[in-house]
């Protein structure tokens, strides 16, 4: 779910001992060129992933099923990457609760299962199901939803009634509509949705195929269209880029504030040390898939990538140039390397966490509550995020940069905060 930085902006002072404005300006200039490649490649594998559900409806099999997962799970390792250009960068932040925006309330897509229950007091819309009816009332309006278009789902569905978690579109959409429902709780296995689903006439199971196809193809075709306004924002002359480039000190600040705040509140709190507190799988980023290893890495990597200047496309090719990382070790080269080192450390346990994962003990297991081997993965990897932000800190500190204030999270500032805590 999107959350709103609290963050001062300030100018860099570019003091004798330290790198110069010019320094900086390239150190921006390079990270506008790898935020371009990031939202390139996002939507490169978006189109791959468009092409796969097309391939879908037009011909279900259990083949063509699992090419679109494929193509999901593929187009999540650039866009993860991608994530610590937020929070910095307002451009981006006020656009991303359209394309990763998380948990949802999937009963307002489709069918769920019966232990799902029904409206809550929080979300009336909960188990709305527009795909198995094409005539509701949507906060005392009438909707017609006959056709299941890409403007139905993002301007009337999307966040409906102002609830943030009637989650319409989005990467996280399209999952539910390719796995269905993780019905597993902590144990192994990620959704079992069938190709069935999408048959069309006889064999059609669960209902509604026909719709079910129109909201898959819509859903799909919004993330291409709103992955291409991203994508523009940051090539030359895109606003975004602009942005950043318009002033070193504030350009700065926006690549230090992406890199604190996705590691510490975001990361390091909603999504890893909330599940470990409640021992729910709910709380996975990737529920339905059960690719949140996945996910938590490239993360931790884009925060990486953020520091050194330095992003290796989906094509295998390479870019970089000036970085953070040279600006502050002309400055002092110990502090340096203490920040690389504890990139490094975070991105190993965060590889950790991913290598249990894909042998076998998968992420909503490691959330069970009395499973120790699975805790000490995840609070490995929290523990050494959290500890990284004392070092950005120190970080924005040395280049003579205002105090950041980064995105924080109950999970760790006020655990007793987060309801069904146990100690």
């Amino acid at each position: 779910m999107t959350r709103k930085l609290l963050a001062t902006s300030a100018i860099l002072t570019v003091t004798a001992g330290m790198a110069s404005a010019q320094d900086a300006a390239a150190v921006l200039d390079n990270y506008a060129n790898i935020a371009a490649a990031v939202y390139e490649d996002s939507l490169t594998t978006a189109k791959d992933l468009q092409g796969a559900v097309d391939a879908l409806i037009a011909n279900p099999s259990e083949e063509t099923l699992q090419a679109a997962r494929d193509a999901w799970l593929a187009s999540r390792n650039p866009y993860q990457q991608s994530e610590v250009f937020r929070f910095g960068n307002p451009i981006v932040d006020d656009w991303e609760g359209k394309v990763n925006a998380w948990p949802l309330d999937e009963g307002l897509i489709d069918y769920v299962d019966a232990n799902y229950g029904g409206p809550t007091d929080e979300n009336e819309f909960a188990a709305l199901n527009v795909i198995g009816n094409a005539q509701f009332e949507l906060a005392g309006v009438h909707v017609d939803a006959t056709h299941i278009t890409p403007e139905l789902i993002g301007d009337t569905l999307n966040e409906a009634d102002g609830i943030e978690t009637n989650v319409a579109r989005g990467y996280h959409a399209i999952e539910f509509l390719l796995w269905g429902q993780d019905l597993n709780g902590t144990e192994h296995g990620a959704g079992d949705r069938q190709f069935t689903d999408y048959v069309q006439g006889e064999g059609c199971t669960n209902g509604n195929c026909d719709r079910r196809a129109d909201y898959l193809t819509s859903a799909t075709e919004l993330l291409v269209s709103d992955l291409e306004y991203m994508a523009g924002q940051w090539a030359e002359g895109g606003e975004a880029r602009e942005a950043v480039l318009a002033n070193e000190g504030e350009g700065l600040i926006a690549i230090l504030t992406g890199m604190g705040s996705l590691s510490y509140g975001e990361l390091a709190g909603e999504r890893m040390r909330l599940g470990v507190m409640l021992n729910d799988p709910e709380e996975e980023h990737d529920c339905f898939s059960d690719n949140t290893h996945n996910s938590h890495y490239y993360d931790g990597l884009g925060i990486q990538n953020a520091y050194l200047g330095h992003y290796t496309r989906v094509d295998g090719t390479v870019v970089e140039g000036a970085s953070v990382s040279d600006l502050v070790a002309a400055n002092n080269a110990e502090l340096d390397a203490e920040m690389k080192a504890k990139l490094d450390a975070s991105v190993t346990a965060l590889g950790d966490v991913k290598a249990a994962a894909e042998n076998g003990m998968s992420y909503d297991q490691m959330l069970a509550r009395g499973n120790e081997e699975g805790e000490e993965l995840i609070m490995g990897a929290v523990n050494a995020l959290i500890d990284q932000t004392s070092t950005i800190e120190a970080v924005v500190a040395s280049l003579d940069l205002d105090s950041i204030a980064f995105e924080g999270s109950d999970s760790l500032d006020d655990p007793s905060a987060v309801e069904g805590v146990f100690q």
